[in-house]
């Protein structure tokens, strides 16, 4: 089964981009990602809802 990659909204420019999924079995997890729109660090934060994967970003310093 091929795992659809996961929107993200970029805290710092606000706009949305996709990020590669994780198996739920491997969340919570946050990795360090750069905005592929505005190019600013952030972290992204994958948790589970049921079955389901989504991602969470948030800047660097908050």
């Amino acid at each position: 089964m091929e795992m659809e990659p996961l929107s993200v909204i970029c805290p710092t420019c606000m706009e949305s981009f996709e990020v590669p999924p994780v198996p739920a079995s491997e969340t919570p997890c946050e990795i360090d990602y750069d905005c592929e729109i505005c190019c600013r660090p952030m972290v992204v934060s994958l948790e589970t809802d049921g079955d389901e994967v989504y991602a969470v970003a948030r800047g660097i310093h908050d």
